[in-house]
């Protein structure tokens, strides 16, 4: 079952490996490999960290999302942040990325469906675009566990054009919800 949850508030893509991405008017989703001329794209694992560790590994990072109310709480404690400079690929809206499970569809706009993996997990290259960054985008929980704040992975399901303003539905998966974790 899909029910409306989110809008697209920004596409983003980079061909080369830097930490933020400029923001596009529009985006290509590519079936099994992600973001149509970004460095991230492909079967298998394009993060370099990730390459160094073992390069024949699924890519479950194809597609990166974060929701723009991050943005609004960075702003507000100080930090300039907007669309992309974050390295995701699409800002949306409306929608609870990190209260979602694993195996979440997003059918975004017409045609596209990403599959949520899983949390990104921030580096510390993200120091390098504002000091203190990383600490902000960490927090704790009630009970002392880390949360990850800085959105999720996905892998591309149904390709399709993703731009601004488009509607994003949710499609839960079946059985026993499986929280989230780091990708």
């Amino acid at each position: 079952m899909k029910k409306d949850a989110g809008t697209v508030v920004a596409v983003s893509r980079s061909s080369v490996h830097e930490f933020s991405k400029p923001v596009e008017d529009s985006i290509e989703l590519l079936a099994g490999l992600g973001v149509r001329d970004d460095a991230h794209a492909g079967v298998t694992v394009q993060h370099r960290s990730r390459v160094a560790v073992d390069p024949t590994q699924p890519n479950l990072r194809q597609v990166h999302l974060i929701h723009a109310e991050l943005h609004d709480e960075l702003r507000s404690r100080g930090f300039d942040v907007s669309p992309g400079q974050l390295g995701e690929n699409i800002t949306v809206r409306g929608l609870d990325l990190l209260g979602l499970p694993r195996g979440t569809r997003l059918h975004i706009g017409a045609e596209a469906i990403v599959e949520v993996t899983g949390l990104r997990n921030p580096c510390a290259q993200i120091n390098g675009l504002q000091d203190g960054l990383m600490k902000a985008v960490l927090d704790r929980d009630a009970q002392g566990r880390l949360v990850r704040k800085a959105g999720v992975m996905g892998v591309v399901i149904a390709g399709g054009h993703v731009r601004p303003g488009e509607d994003i539905q949710v499609e839960l998966p079946t059985g026993r919800p499986v929280a989230l974790s780091r990708v």
